[in-house]
């Protein structure tokens, strides 16, 4: 069988742009010719045998590209599959950058990794025939990265083989400012499904690099045609494959320490249920509370590191409610008063807390950010230790219940950033080099908080990536100090509601999957591009603002980067509701982030009236959720 051909007769019939599908049918044919590829010829001749063309084309379409959270998807064959090669090629391009931006310096990189090992769950691949990414690991993935960064001449420093320890995301880019490094790479697919993978690069200051950095290294990216490797040993032998100790980490866990905001709990004060769903916050989070004191019972069957995630219901993410069951059910038999989790790379934090009648209820994202900024603010105020100018920072779609906040508390608010925290490095950049972001004035010494919906924060400069561990620290002293007033953290949590207005926010999942979903995706945006509703689900929208816009305020596209970040469309409905509509960076999904808040709780108002106007809220983006993701799917087609 000729099967080049035959998949490019197939793949000529799927619905997909047709450049495309030249560039799926170019590379398939690089995979079943060259050589470096014959392992994968089994897998790839089966799926041309099988006629699964649309899948072909996904696979082979493009490169991987660059998302918010750096490179992440799927563990397959292909270039838009994480593997030795993609990710191969995307270190040679790093080093690449590196030379480039570093001429003539000796180069230090620091690589980590997680708990993920790809055991085809979602059954793409023949089992019955050879497959070399089988247990292909987080840890394997970034000794290759090693291995290539070595023959490049760039030192890359990483965890001894046999260690039991895995580097948290946060901790990695802690390092790397630590120890004056030029960048690292960390492979990890966060909160991701267990077959996914991903690898997140790093410049010298810690953080993911914005545009129009990414976008020059993503060009050299495109331009390997050849991968550089040096064998292990040798690379060990002449030092460019150097092992870390313990040190670094003592130092990131004694900086969370000196965040503290709290006198240390006396012993049973304050339980906290922990869980790090099978991945590595127990090395992070649950250390440092232990370091402060906190009574801490963890949730034993999730305790070990497992790229399965075991016994995780549903998904390895804290957004997700399910995830925590078991740790709910922990709680409530031990009467804890917090439940707190963090997901597989430890940089997202999830939360419980007990109401008044003991039940334990969902935090979200956005109400964890809420909660741990107002505290912050007002820790530091009693304390006589927030700074002249304090500045808080959030991204575009997380609650703007923070802006009222802020403006209660006169605080200066950077709050319009695109998704991904690495805009939220960039602030802090700005900060440290021109005592300025906008209009936004101060240094690095101003800065208090800095949060996004997707429960991630940040509590510290030092620090240029979101940080479960001290996210985990704040939230426990948050609840500790409601408990010593007489109070609990869903007290606080109602409190602000009624200061600064009941806010719901929700985000909407639009799945759209492979490479005709690709299409229907295309296909939505430029609909409500060309032509946004002037309606939905019974509001007015007032305004419309396309961040692609070069008009706009984000000025001109700085190249397909900074494209996809700005692939964003904002639906103002007067001043208590909007929609974001974005498509993820890392998933095969648009997310709606949809909000309706009130105003404030006037006083006197009874409990009954402002408990309906809560339900009416609730309902309220109910339908907006409904109507718009109607609308959107229709105009996918």
């Amino acid at each position: 069988m000729d099967f080049l051909k035959n998949a490019s007769e197939g793949i000529g019939k799927v619905e997909a742009p047709e450049t495309s599908k030249k560039e799926a049918v170019r590379n398939l044919g690089k995979w079943l010719n060259e050589p470096e590829f014959a392992e994968y010829h089994p897998q790839i001749k089966w799926l041309v045998e099988k006629g699964d063309f649309a899948g072909l084309v996904d696979r082979f379409c493009q490169i991987l590209p660059f998302g918010t959270g750096g490179r992440r998807g799927p563990v397959g064959i292909g270039p838009n599959r994480m593997n030795p090669w993609t990710l191969g090629a995307s270190v040679q391009g790093h080093c690449d950058y590196l030379h480039q931006q570093f001429p003539g310096k000796n180069l230090s990189v620091a690589v980590g990794y997680d708990v993920r090992c790809f055991q085809d769950q979602r059954g793409n691949y023949n089992p019955a025939l050879p497959n070399p990414l089988l247990g292909l690991s987080s840890r394997k993935l970034a000794e290759i990265a090693c291995q290539v960064y070595a023959a490049n001449g760039i030192r890359a420093w990483i965890l001894p083989q046999g260690s039991d320890r895995f580097p948290a995301t946060p901790e990695l880019s802690f390092l790397i400012r630590l120890r004056g490094l030029q960048g690292g790479l960390n492979i990890s697919a966060s909160h991701n499904p267990p077959d996914d993978n991903g690898g997140k690069f790093y410049d010298e200051r810690g953080a993911q690099p914005v545009p129009p950095e990414d976008q020059l290294m993503a060009d050299l990216v495109d331009k390997v045609h050849v991968i550089r490797s040096m064998n292990w040993q040798d690379a060990v032998k002449s030092n460019l494959i150097s092992f870390l100790d313990n040190s670094a980490h003592k130092e990131y866990i004694g900086l969370l320490e000196k965040e503290s905001l709290a006198v240390p709990p006396k012993q049973g004060e304050l339980l906290v249920v922990f869980t790090p769903l099978h991945g590595v916050g127990a090395m992070t989070a649950m250390e440092l509370l232990e370091a402060r004191g906190f009574q801490v019972t963890p949730v034993p069957e999730q305790m070990q590191p497992d790229g399965q995630f075991t016994h995780v219901t549903k998904s390895p993410n804290p957004e997700v409610p399910e995830s925590m069951d078991r740790a709910e059910a922990l709680a409530s038999k031990i009467g804890a008063d917090l439940v707190l989790a963090t997901d597989p790379d430890a940089d997202r934090l999830g939360a419980l807390v007990p109401d008044y009648s003991g039940k334990f209820r969902f935090v979200t994202g956005n109400q964890i950010a809420s909660m741990l900024t107002a505290f912050k603010l007002e820790a530091m105020a009693r304390q006589g230790t927030l700074p002249s100018s304090p500045i808080v920072v959030k991204t575009e779609v997380t609650t703007r219940m923070i802006s009222r906040i802020c403006e209660s508390a006169r605080v200066q608010l950077v709050g319009d950033l695109l998704v991904g925290f690495k805009y939220i490095a960039e602030v802090l950049r700005n900060l440290e080099t021109t005592n300025a972001y906008g209009d936004v004035r101060g240094g690095l010494r101003d800065f208090i908080i800095a949060t996004e919906e997707s429960h991630g924060a940040l509590v510290t400069c030092d620090i240029r990536d979101k940080d479960a561990a001290g996210a985990a620290l704040l939230m426990a002293e948050l609840a500790l100090t409601q408990k010593r007033e007489g109070s609990s953290a869903w007290a606080y949590l109602l409190k602000l509601q009624e200061r600064h207005g009941y806010f719901r926010n929700d985000g909407v999942n639009i799945q759209m999957e492979g490479i005709t979903g690709k299409t229907r995706m295309t296909r939505m945006l430029d609909s409500l591009r060309a032509s946004p509703p002037k309606e939905i689900g019974g509001y007015t929208v007032t305004s419309f603002e396309d961040l692609r816009d070069p008009n706009g305020r984000l000025g001109p596209i700085l190249g397909n980067t900074d494209a996809a970040g700005r692939n964003v469309l904002i639906f103002e409905m007067g001043n208590h509701a909007r929609v974001v509509l974005r498509p993820s960076g890392t998933e095969p999904k648009a997310k709606a982030y949809v909000e309706i808040c009130s105003d404030p709780r006037p006083a006197g108002m009874t409990d009954s009236k402002w408990a309906n106007i809560k339900d009416e809220i609730d309902q309220k983006a109910q339908g907006l959720a409904q109507d718009f993701v109607a609308t959107a799917k229709s105009r996918a087609g």
